[in-house]
């Protein structure tokens, strides 16, 4: 589909059928990923593509009790909302609480992983949280999301998982110096998918020359 009409209707998809995915098709996503650039071209990143059942459930289990955590705070933000926001928003939560109740359905869970000594991490030593690392990491996540876009697959980037990162690698096998930052469930959409979505216009997010 056209670049531009995959990202602007690259929704946050979480209602996601367990039909399979075609061995063909979970191929051409995967590929997408690894033409992202990275620092150095050295691809500090890997995919753990997720089929089993049992992990799958093992990753949920993980999941929900900080989903759970997470949702009064968001329900608390609904009461300040004004009322054309707070439908969508809604609507979010409903669907983020069956994707907690549902995430071992979907037919693959992609998790990202990254090893930092592969990285130039740039900021590193400055008096506020590293972000640069991420800029090798997350250009491989978001193609991966726009050929799931694509390919007619919802997905979604989730990141609570990473509060249970010793878990996670235990559960998966990875070595000691890898690191998790993604984990995405895809599949058909159970309801209307991708579409149209909100953000702030351009004239609210950028600034010529100075801020």
């Amino acid at each position: 589909m056209d670049l531009y009409d995959a990202m602007s209707t690259l929704r946050a998809v979480r209602r996601l059928r367990p039909d399979p995915i075609a061995q063909d098709v979970v191929e051409r996503v995967l590929t997408a990923a690894t033409w992202a650039p990275t620092g150095g071209n050295t691809q500090p990143w890997r995919i753990v593509a997720l089929t089993d059942q049992d992990k799958k459930q093992a990753l949920q289990d993980l999941y929900k009790p900080h989903w759970d955590a997470y949702v009064p705070g968001y329900v608390a933000r609904l009461g300040t909302m004004p009322e054309d926001a707070k439908a969508s928003s809604v609507k979010a939560l409903d669907a983020g609480n069956y994707l907690a109740e549902h995430m071992h359905e979907a037919p693959l869970i992609a998790v990202f992983c990254f090893n930092p000594k592969l990285m130039a991490i740039t900021d590193s030593d400055l008096d506020r949280p590293s972000v640069v690392g991420g800029g090798s990491v997350y250009p491989a996540v978001q193609n991966f999301l726009l050929a799931c876009r694509n390919e007619g697959l919802g997905c979604v980037i989730t990141t609570l998982l990473c509060y249970e990162e010793a878990a996670v690698k235990k559960l998966l096998g990875m070595p000691e110096d890898w690191y998790t930052c993604a984990h995405i469930p895809i599949g058909y959409p159970i309801l209307g998918g991708h579409g149209s979505i909100r953000r702030r216009a351009v004239g609210q997010m950028v600034r010529y020359n100075q801020w």
